[in-house]
């Protein structure tokens, strides 16, 4: 366990953005997670835990506390079981189960961030979420002084939502296990359009593993959302803001705002998302309200890339981004009367 004070965090998050934590340690085992959060929680010290640092938003005050820094290695498969320790680089772990011959997250390659950090935020893209393959995830519970097991239905997953979110200060993830497919070599059945025509398939097709991973990895990087220290567009958190689930009466009204803004024939995404419920596009709201690729003239602006991204240029602070944030949002609810929610967690801050 290695611990270090007055320790600089923007270089363990993929903003490069934040102050200093009073006390920074780091992980390697599980044993060592537990004595640390252990150490924390008796103390009374608060207690801030990184894992790749892909969906976070520091302060530039940093963080009063304890910064836990989960490092752990472990990758082990049991026939169509995989077991992953939390400190385990998601993509590296994606590729390998492609490797394998095993489907069920191939379409989530490329998504920055630790294996642990993937049941908290129920991590989705193209068509695919953890939740659909996690079986259990073993963590601490803070509340409790335990290790405990639970199964997917205990996590409550929903859309970027789950049960360690709703109670972010009660359970530090260990270990997730996943059940995944073998489908002689095939993904699973795609359920993303934009990845299916990528492909030159159905909805609902399987192609090569492979395949369906390269495909995302190049969707990705063309709007930005692969790390590349070489480029601003990937100094981001990724999708900075959540897809609105609107009731069917805000729909109604989102809707007529679209009519009264863009014209009759204009009709923004919606896809079913529950009874009563529909999701929109965040993108699309951002794009239509203004806010197009590159928006911005100071440090931090949105991706070239994508709207959904916003981007360290370099030289930003988090109050810079966070001012880019709050435009963002005000901007989108004065014309669509929607209001976006942040994905990321913010530490010390908020919007």
């Amino acid at each position: 366990m290695q611990v270090l004070h007055d320790a600089p965090l923007a270089p363990l998050t993929t903003f490069r953005l934040g102050g200093p934590a009073t006390r920074l340690v780091t992980a390697g085992t599980d044993a060592e997670v537990i004595a640390a959060v252990r150490e924390a929680d008796d103390s009374g010290a608060p207690l801030l835990v990184i894992g790749g640092g892909s969906n976070l938003v520091i302060g530039d005050k940093g963080f009063d506390g304890t910064a836990l820094r989960i490092a752990t290695r472990g990758f082990e498969l049991r026939g169509n079981t995989l077991e992953l320790a939390a400190g385990e680089v998601w993509s590296d772990a994606v590729a390998r189960t492609v490797e394998a011959g095993l489907a069920g997250i191939e379409c989530l390659a490329g998504i920055p961030g630790s294996a642990g950090a993937t049941p908290i935020q129920n991590v989705g893209a193209y068509g695919q979420e953890v939740s659909s393959t996690i079986t259990e995830v073993i963590a601490y519970d803070r509340r409790a002084g335990r290790t405990v097991t639970l199964t997917n239905e205990e996590c409550a997953f929903s859309y970027r939502h789950s049960r360690f979110k709703a109670d972010p200060d009660r359970y530090v993830v260990l270990r997730v296990r996943f059940g995944l497919e073998d489908a002689d070599g095939l993904s699973a059945p795609l359920k993303y359009a934009e990845t299916a025509r990528a492909l030159g398939v159905a909805t609902g097709d399987r192609v090569p593993l492979a395949d369906a991973r390269e495909t995302v990895l190049k969707l990705r990087a063309g709007k930005g959302m692969v790390l590349d220290p070489e480029d601003h567009d990937t100094w981001s958190a990724g999708s900075f803001f959540t897809n609105p689930i609107l009731t069917d009466e805000q729909f109604a009204a989102f809707h007529a705002r679209v009519r009264e803004r863009l014209g009759e024939g204009v009709e923004p995404p919606a896809y079913p998302a529950g009874e009563g419920r529909t999701k929109t596009s965040a993108a699309w709201l951002i794009d239509k309200a203004g806010f197009t690729k590159g928006y911005g003239t100071g440090p931090a602006r949105i991706s070239t890339k994508h709207t959904l991204a916003l981007t360290n240029r370099g030289e930003a602070t988090t109050e810079d981004l966070l001012a880019l944030a709050r435009e963002v949002v005000d901007g989108v609810r004065a014309a669509f009367g929607v209001t976006l929610v942040n994905e990321p967690v913010t530490v010390g801050v908020s919007l």
